[in-house]
């Protein structure tokens, strides 16, 4: 089974950047689209990004359009979120995701697939 793991979360002041990766292990990593997701306190999951296997395709939520940037490495099985010029209402619990269809993550509120634990990004002002 597929297995996420993230990383690079924390505490950063508004303007500053953070970059995120997540791990897939379990399964042919370029078997999967990724995405990125983020929860807010007392709001619903919402997707931030997406990219499908080859990195070809990719998506941005428009709040986040011209700031972040998905990519991925296929070598070493990983998804990155760098992100710039961050604002406090970026902060949330972001996740990671896989899913074999990518545009599952255009079309889709609720996205199946596969879920990383989550690693808390906060912005100060």
């Amino acid at each position: 089974q597929v297995q996420l793991v993230e990383s690079g979360g924390g505490l950063v002041q508004a303007g500053g950047s953070l970059r995120l990766s997540c791990v897939l292990s379990g399964r042919t990593f370029t078997n999967y689209a990724m995405g990125w997701f983020r929860q807010a306190p007392g709001k619903e999951r919402e997707i931030v990004a997406a990219i499908n296997w080859l990195g070809g395709s990719t998506y941005y939520t428009d709040s986040v359009k011209g700031r972040f940037t998905i990519s991925r490495d296929n070598t070493k099985n990983t998804v990155y979120l760098q992100m710039n010029s961050l604002k406090p209402e970026d902060t949330a619990v972001y996740y990671c995701n896989a899913h074999e269809d990518y545009v599952e993550y255009l079309t889709t509120t609720q996205i199946g697939g596969s879920w990383g634990q989550g690693t808390q990004v906060t912005v100060s002002s």
